[in-house]
């Protein structure tokens, strides 16, 4: 006989932690299942800038906002705009503003210590999930085994299983590129850069293609090199030859100061390809029993508004909330998707924006015009 549990969760995740760490709160009980095999498994990312109305808000509902700013990454909220000359055509400081930045490994770390132990089945592989009528749902992991659940809850990222529950929607490519990069001890060893791109965000843009870096608490400086590209430019570089794989990228940089182009040449470690995936803008479902999404595999989007993590742990508060206040959970879930769908599709539209202007004619003017209307100094 298949194990059952009232409320189960698909992805330990931001938004799926933040859920169950509120519920936990209020004495409700989740069983989570994660595809990685330990906490550990693999690097969560870089750094967040937690927004005041969703990442912040949900850390304030999950009890944990102390335990948030005692890792704050002090000065993380500086920003350089540069051009490709080398030229600082923007800088913010990185005082105390209302969007600090995190680590997102230890902003995982605080929610996962916040739960009981036994919260999280580790190394669960989710094969299939199938209706079983009354708002009942029946799961398949890749070890055979099966769980019945009362509410199923997809917060499994891009490629979620759950979504196909409620949705024939798959992610597409947005036609940007990354390819992550790591600059070790930027200061000691690459002072001229680190003095460049600051102790924060770092953005430099032209040509269709830009260098996006940002510091991270340990010193590094952490890279994304965009481009906006055919879905199958990225195949064409050996990525296993990482000499080589620098050697392709910088042939796009030629023209870049060499501080700049110092983030690839001098990285450590392997370059990472990233396509940029993305949701319909505006995706919503039917009202489906006993199931609903969260995170990415609700609305993926584009990370050029810094909204997707922000969102996701907004989601998980929200669906915490709404089934908190109503015993009934079909009321619950309709009231939470209903307040889901416009805000995620405001916030889509958004990025996306964002992306066509970063990466489109005269970018780099352009985001300087836009930091402008916030009031930014722009050289």
């Amino acid at each position: 006989m298949s194990q059952h549990h009232p409320i189960a969760v698909i992805g330990a995740g931001l938004s799926g932690l933040v859920l169950a760490r509120i519920l936990h709160m209020h004495g409700i009980a989740t069983a989570i299942y994660e595809l990685d095999d330990s906490p550990t498994a693999r690097n969560q990312g870089g750094m967040l800038d937690l927004h005041v109305e969703s990442g912040q808000a949900a850390l304030h509902a999950a009890g944990l906002f102390g335990e948030f700013r005692a890792l704050v990454h002090a000065g993380g909220e500086e920003m350089h705009i540069i051009d490709k000359h080398g030229n600082v055509r923007m800088q913010e400081s990185g005082g105390d503003g209302d969007r600090p930045e995190i680590d997102r490994n230890d902003l995982r770390r605080i929610l996962l210590n916040s739960l009981p132990d036994n919260t999280i089945r580790w190394g669960a592989k989710v094969t299939d999930a199938r209706a079983l009528g009354d708002g009942r749902h029946e799961v398949t992991l890749a070890d055979g085994t099966t769980f019945a659940t009362d509410l199923l809850i997809g917060a499994d990222g891009a490629w979620s299983k759950i979504r196909p529950l409620l949705s024939a929607a798959t992610p597409a490519y947005s036609g940007v590129s990354f390819i992550e990069c790591d600059l070790p001890d930027v200061a000691t060893r690459n002072p001229d850069t680190a003095e460049l791109a600051g102790g924060g965000m770092m953005f430099a843009l032209a040509d269709h293609k830009g260098m996006l870096a940002h510091r991270e608490t340990d010193g590094s400086m952490h890279t994304y090199v965009a481009f906006a590209t055919a879905a199958d430019w990225l195949s064409s570089i050996d990525f296993t030859d990482t000499a080589a794989a620098k050697a392709a990228v910088l042939q796009h940089f030629q023209d870049w100061d060499d501080r700049l182009r110092a983030l690839v040449a001098d990285a450590a470690g392997p370059l990472v390809p990233r396509l940029i995936n993305t949701l319909p803008i505006g995706h919503r479902w039917d009202r489906t029993p006993g199931v609903t999404l969260l995170g990415d595999a609700a609305h993926l989007m584009s990370p050029f508004a810094g909204e997707g993590a922000n969102l996701a742990m907004l989601d998980g508060a929200e669906l915490a909330a709404a089934l908190i206040a109503n015993p009934d959970t079909e009321q619950a879930l309709n009231a939470y998707e209903q307040a889901l769908f416009p805000r995620s599709a405001e916030l889509a539209t958004e990025s996306a924006e964002n992306q066509a202007l970063m990466f489109g004619p005269d970018a780099l003017e352009k985001l300087l015009v836009q930091m402008s209307t916030y009031g930014q100094p722009v050289a």
